[in-house]
């Protein structure tokens, strides 16, 4: 199987990351203020370490590796704040701490790369506040979804947008995805790329969406941003049941 990496900033050096107003991420375009209300920046000790999305108005969605300290182990809730509702990673929002943690039971390396956020407080949502649907159906092979955030805008690169970066990929089925990477699965979900695009570094736990919903979660990249390989999405669809018993 081809080398695979995980998308969260912690995964390169953090002293290394400092803001960059004109970079993008891999092939991808700058947001506009209420584009995407659902996108959150999950931050650790004042850092932006991955994205994540709004699923409630106290809870956010995101990829458990972004979470955890060793296995399925998340980090103390207290390790951690979100900044909603804004495109801009440093500024404007609100920045609300997070209560609970929860890591799929099921979390291996690239399968159930899920974990849910409980906020200390309710986000009030607005126009640049917003909740968005989970995935009510399999997202069909061929069909553009889109991604954001605000990972790093090339492989093995040390700076992090200011503004929130989107791009469209392709979904492809089991098979397209096991022909491309040797590997599929019921719970993942393939998003297909030309070289030059995709998902980077501290996209990690960001969205994928189809149709308004929320369809994909960050996880991997194989080989390093940018290739010609397709990313690994957690996908929704498949851990409906999980979300919505986490959610007490």
């Amino acid at each position: 199987m081809a080398s695979l990496h995980y998308l969260a900033v912690f995964a390169i050096t953090l002293a290394a990351v400092s803001a960059n107003p004109t970079g993008r991420v891999v092939g991808g375009s700058d947001a506009i203020a209420a584009q995407f209300p659902h996108q959150i920046s999950l931050r650790m000790e004042h850092r932006h370490i991955c994205g994540g999305s709004i699923i409630a108005t106290n809870y956010i969605l995101t990829a458990a590796h972004c979470v955890v300290e060793s296995g399925t182990t998340a980090y103390p809730a207290e390790s951690f704040t979100i900044r909603a509702g804004t495109h801009n990673r440093i500024a404007g929002g609100v920045i609300v701490q997070v209560k609970r943690v929860a890591v799929h039971q099921g979390y291996s390396s690239v399968e159930n790369d899920l974990a849910l956020l409980e906020l200390e407080e309710h986000l009030t949502y607005s126009t640049k506040i917003q909740a968005i649907p989970l995935a009510s159906a399999e997202v069909p092979a061929g069909s553009e979804v889109i991604i954001s955030g605000w990972g790093l805008t090339e492989n093995n690169g040390a700076t992090l947008p200011i503004l929130l970066q989107w791009n469209h990929v392709e979904a492809l089925s089991k098979s397209q995805c096991f022909r491309k990477i040797l590997m599929s699965s019921d719970a993942l979900l393939c998003l297909d790329h030309p070289k030059g695009a995709g998902a980077c570094n501290g996209d990690s736990g960001g969205p994928a969406t189809y149709n308004g919903e929320l369809v994909g979660v960050a996880g991997f990249v194989v080989i390093g941003c940018g290739t010609s390989r397709p990313d690994g999405y957690a996908k929704v669809f498949y851990n409906l049941e999980w979300i919505q018993e986490n959610m007490i």
